[in-house]
């Protein structure tokens, strides 16, 4: 079975992107894998400086929580990102958090084309949420996953589910009205259909 690490980068408690991350750990934890949840919100993840002290594995200069999800990050198989849509991609909390796995990286002699390191071999999945549910949406939000974190990065993508109309920001989560809590649980659930779930 894998070790699942969730990052919550939404701002809400309770809101529609802690209940859909709740709903895929529970499905996660049901088929036999051991699932932890971070939120963003109680820990301090501030941006990438691009100072490059921390190049090929040093640590990070900066002193906030990154530090104490660098073990986290280095024991998951799989790490799911979960963001709210803001401004139509991901939150700036899930964003810095990306940016600082440039302290996970090794020298790479012979790094394939666009890339300047070697990065940790992760899987990694997408759980978003959003009041609209246009067909374009999700497209910017999309575009910086597969790029950054599939083609640069070098994780295996292992789905996304994009929770599209979930209800006016202004008014309480209404993520519960829609069919997506229980897709989150499915996808959860058979996120490694090779592990016998």
């Amino acid at each position: 079975m894998k070790n699942i690490l969730i990052v919550l980068g939404g701002g809400r408690p309770n809101g529609n992107t802690a209940q859909l991350a709740k709903a895929f750990a529970k499905g996660a934890k049901e088929a036999g894998h051991s699932v932890e949840t971070v939120s963003l919100c109680k820990i301090e993840v501030k941006g990438c400086l691009g100072c490059n002290a921390c190049r090929y594995e040093k640590p990070c200069i900066q002193k906030d929580g990154f530090h104490e999800l660098v073990p986290k990050i280095k024991v998951a198989d799989m790490i799911v990102f979960a963001s709210p849509l803001y401004f139509w991609t991901l939150s700036a909390r899930t964003k810095a958090f990306i940016e600082r796995f440039y302290c996970l990286a090794q020298e790479d002699p012979n790094p394939p084309l666009g890339r300047y390191e070697r990065y940790p071999v992760k899987d990694c999945a997408l759980l978003m949420t959003s009041a609209d549910d246009y067909f374009w949406t999700f497209e910017q939000a999309v575009s910086y996953y597969q790029f950054a974190l599939v083609n640069y990065i070098g994780f295996h993508d292992r789905g996304m589910l994009l929770a599209g109309g979930c209800g006016d920001t202004n008014g309480r989560p209404q993520i519960g009205r829609t069919g997506h809590l229980e897709r989150a649980y499915r996808f959860g659930k058979n996120v490694y259909p090779d592990c016998g779930n």
